[in-house]
Parts: structure tokens; sequence; C-alpha cells
């Protein structure tokens, strides 16, 4: 796809999102069942159905995915689109890519070991390896614009209001 493809084709959604700011208000949905056998949640996907289990330094077989790695993914799988999308809009020719995410965690938070511990990742790590001949400030440019425009990246950067219930079935 070129810029001309990209822009024709999202064209119509900008128009219709400037005239009609709550067509773009669109809630994201996820799901998935415990399951009965194992300390584990299968998670539909869309496209498949996704074991999600313990990590290894929790107690896990490593057989499971792991939720941290699953968000790393995502994390990746976004920031690769949007380069992806912004570099076309941008006309920068890429001639390939590697998108990387590295987290650390600490899991005596998890287990609970040492309550002054955190419990999550403390540190996320985003890189981008490109090959292409695009001078330095247009790859600064795809780089800013990609952090902005990349949704798990913003979302993790800027944390959005989170509740949780829990009601019997």
């Amino acid at each position: 796809m070129d810029s001309i493809a990209l822009r024709q084709m999202q064209a119509p959604l900008k128009d219709k999102y400037r005239t009609a700011p709550e067509a773009a208000l669109i809630t994201l949905r996820a799901q998935g069942t415990l399951d009965d056998q194992h300390i584990a949640c299968k998670v539909e996907t869309g496209r498949a159905l996704a074991v999600a289990g313990l990590h290894p330094a929790t107690g896990g077989s490593g057989a499971e995915l792991c939720s941290g790695d699953m968000l790393l993914e995502a994390l990746v799988a976004c920031a690769g689109v949007t380069l992806k999308a912004v570099a076309t809009a941008l006309e920068i020719e890429l001639k390939k890519g590697v998108v990387k995410a590295e987290g650390d965690l600490d899991f005596r938070g998890t287990l609970g070991v040492d309550k002054s511990a955190p419990v999550g990742f403390k540190t996320i790590r985003l890189s981008f390896e490109l090959d292409t001949d695009a001078p330095q400030e247009k790859l600064d440019q795809l780089l800013k614009l990609t952090e902005r425009y990349c949704v798990v990246f913003q979302t993790l950067n800027n944390r959005p209001e989170l509740t949780v219930r829990l009601t019997r079935s």
C-alpha cells in the first residue's frame, strides 16, 4: 500500500469522525474462560484460542502463554503496525524492520515474597531496527509519530482509569 491508497482508505473515516465525533468512540472487548483443570485462562483472540497460564518464574510449566509476554506482544504488534502506517503516509521506504519490546519484572512482588517489590513491569523498552535510506530527520519524525499514535504505547504511558468488579454467575 502506498501513501495515496492509505489516505484514500482513511479519508472517509476521518471525515466521519470530524462531523460525528461519537462515531469514533468504540469499545473493544476481550474475554477469557477459566480453565477448570489447570491454572490457566482461555482467551478468545478473534482468530484463535490463546491459553494463558503462569510464567515459569511463578511455577508455570511454560506450556501456556504468559500474560506479561502477551502484553509485550501487543505493544510490538501495535507499534509495528503504527510505524508501518506512518512510514507509508510519510513515504518512507522501509526495506526491512524489526520491532522489539523488553520488560523487567521482579517476581517477588507477584508472588508476595516481598511487599516492597513492585507487581508488574518496572520498565519496558521498545525499539525499532530499520533498514532504510531515509534521512535522519524523517526517521526522527517517524519515531515521534509512531510513539504518538500507537494505542498500546499511549495506554501504557498514560495510565487509563481502571475499574475492577466481581459478580457471581
